[in-house]
């Protein structure tokens, strides 16, 4: 795989979120440890204070070495070595669990030396659910005489719960992994569609440009001939057809455009210029293109306004938006550039008194290949195409461009913002 920019932050996002959900998994695994032993911990402690208030009962000497087993981890074997009631028992298993705070279901058995068998005692809930009793639970241990039986059937239930919020936690970023690889699974095949999108408009648009340069050069050809000059008709279908094929190539040259900043081969060369000469020289040309009257103003603060950009991208994003401004205008167009400096900006206005936008579109404008809904689009030849290379040369700058209704009148206020 080639390790472009693209590939490497994609990497190193997914090294980070596993690092993450591997620390808190380590994380969780210690905590479940240590919940473990407390609850451990917990038991033994409160079967050894009933195990001392009983001989306390009897007036009997305290056994020195420990007299709980624990056989596994829900259940125990605590030999009293001494006679205790059922009844008493009970009381005080339910007052040191108090004391200790252990809030779990247990139930015990109490070995019967006459019957030689484990008779169960009860099952106590610390809810109020219904006691799943397990009198086969229990079972007989050699040598000891005075003992009883414990287990906690519901105590790896009981942690589980007591650690809710790492499994929240948890959870949450095995979440935030899937969508993400989901996310990086779906940018790679968008980008594989682009890639493929990418090429086939250049191989389209190339094979075009052969036949339309064919075109052009029979009908010059053509337009000279002396037939076709003295007959007007004739004269007028040649230059129809110069007109639109110039017209054809102007577009595919545009695609070709989109096409290869799309791909990320466009490269700027910045240079310092002078703001105002290109935007006159931008006025100049537009003013060419078109035989009916145009009026474009130029107002600015003083003569000179000293940016560094691409000069020719800049020339070209200043063509389109008074090309659309033009286009998109239903009486005789009338356009104000409006130059303002501040200390931190050069700001750029373009405002035309043409046919708007309607509010829900003004977000979409610079979207690929999108053209407004209107009747006058239909009257408009493009692909949607020169608001969208705007976009993309004032992104590649690092400039702000924004695009809004005139509130007092008809059209709309372009405005780009350049930082010095």
């Amino acid at each position: 795989m080639k390790f472009n920019k693209l590939n490497i932050i994609i990497f190193i996002g997914l090294f980070a979120i596993v690092g993450v959900l591997f620390m808190q998994l380590l994380t969780l695994s210690q905590a479940y440890a240590f919940e473990k032993k407390e609850f451990s911990e917990k038991i033994h402690f409160a079967l050894q204070d009933v195990v001392t208030k009983i001989h306390k009962d009897n007036k009997t000497e305290i056994p020195i070495t420990s007299q709980i087993k624990k056989i596994t981890d829900d259940y125990y074997i605590v030999n009293v070595d001494d006679v205790f009631d059922a009844t008493v028992l009970e009381y005080y298993l339910k007052t040191e669990f108090q004391k200790v705070k252990l809030n779990i279901d247990y139930e015990y058995a109490i070995y019967n030396c006459g019957s030689d068998e484990m008779m169960y005692g009860k099952y106590v809930s610390s809810s109020d659910r219904k006691a799943p009793r397990c009198e086969k639970c229990f079972t007989k241990k050699e040598g000891l005489v005075y003992y009883f039986a414990i287990r906690f059937p519901q105590l790896k239930y009981n942690y589980i719960t007591s650690l809710q919020q790492y499994w929240v936690y948890t959870g949450v970023l095995i979440l935030v992994l899937v969508i993400y690889v989901y996310s990086v699974l779906l940018l790679i095949k968008q980008k594989k569609y682009t890639e493929l999108q990418t090429d086939f408009i250049n191989n389209m648009t190339h094979e075009f440009k052969t036949p339309i340069s064919s075109i052009l050069i029979a009908s010059n050809y053509a337009s000279n001939q002396e037939e076709i000059v003295k007959n007007p008709k004739l004269s007028k279908y040649v230059q129809i057809i110069i007109e639109q094929s110039n017209k054809l190539n102007q577009h595919i040259e545009k695609i070709l455009h989109i096409a290869k900043s799309d791909s990320h081969m466009m490269q700027l060369e910045k240079t310092q210029f002078n703001l105002l000469d290109i935007v006159g020289l931008a006025k100049e040309t537009i003013l060419l293109k078109y035989e009916k009257e145009i009026s474009i103003e130029i107002l600015s603060e003083k003569s000179d306004y000293q940016i560094v950009a691409d000069e020719f991208h800049f020339s070209n994003v200043v063509y389109n938006i008074l090309d659309n401004a033009i286009k998109y205008n239903d009486a005789s167009p009338k356009i104000q550039i409006k130059i303002t400096e501040s200390p931190k900006e050069i700001k750029l206005e373009f405002v035309d008194n043409g046919i708007g936008i309607e509010t829900p579109e003004l977000n979409a404008i610079f979207d690929k290949f999108y053209r407004i809904s209107s009747a006058k689009r239909n009257e408009v030849g493009g692909f949607g195409l020169g608001l969208f290379y705007v976009k993309k040369i004032c992104i590649l700058h690092q400039w702000k461009i924004t695009i809004k209704n005139n509130q007092e009148s008809t059209g709309i206020t372009v405005t780009i913002s350049i930082p010095k």
